[in-house]
């Protein structure tokens, strides 16, 4: 199986990328919002976390092969979980996360169903059956589980997809989270990833923001 893809992102169409390989382009499935993180990096190398599945009837014979992106491991084995739910499978949940991993999993956690049914697709019967069958189980995904500042502020959702997307683009961690911590000091107005990372690169550059 392939687990690791990296290359140039040649397109994105919709909820699938293109991805340049040497001599190879792999087409790759994508979550929401990953298609959203990657929509200014057309014609840059980009790494992508990777599972494979087959598409079809088993017994029709036209099994197709099907690929799909995270942007780290951990947004995998999250994708893992939230397909074991009954009735949600692979196409499903990619069209249903189109909001970061963190702040489904929080919302889970809270048994915030009221948010689930923002998700594209998801109603009140299904929202409560997520939650039932994986609350108590996404604590190591969720917002309130995860990323601190150093002065210990836990991050806001638009926070922690940023630093998501930094460390996906090759970032350490620490630098990732010291930089958004300052670009939001300087700039309290920011609420939004796609705002917040060009502004820690920037900063980064050493370029007064």
């Amino acid at each position: 199986m392939i687990a690791r893809i990296e290359g140039k992102l040649v397109r994105l169409d919709g909820d699938t990328a293109l991805v340049q390989v040497d001599q190879v382009a792999y087409e790759v499935m994508l979550p929401g919002y990953c298609v959203t993180a990657l929509a200014d990096k057309i014609g840059a190398d980009i790494v992508l976390c990777t599972m494979e599945y087959y598409e079809g009837t088993p017994g029709g014979g036209n099994l197709v092969p099907r690929m799909i992106g995270f942007l780290n491991t951990a947004e995998r084995d999250f994708f893992t979980r939230f397909t074991s739910v009954k009735g949600i499978g692979i196409r499903k949940a990619l069209r249903l996360l189109s909001t970061p991993v963190a702040t489904i999993a929080e919302a889970v956690e809270n048994g915030d169903d009221n948010m689930l049914t923002a998700l594209p697709g998801v109603g009140k019967r299904m929202a409560q059956q997520i939650i039932a069958e994986l609350k108590g189980k996404l604590q190591s995904f969720a917002l309130g589980a995860g990323q601190a500042g150093p002065a210990g502020t836990v991050f806001k959702p638009f926070q922690a997809e940023a630093l998501e997307i930094l460390v996906a683009w090759g970032e350490r961690r620490t630098d990732a989270i010291d930089l958004i911590e300052l670009a939001c000091q300087r700039h309290q107005d920011i609420n939004s990833a796609e705002a917040l990372v060009p502004l820690v690169y920037r900063l980064k550059q050493g370029i007064e923001v």
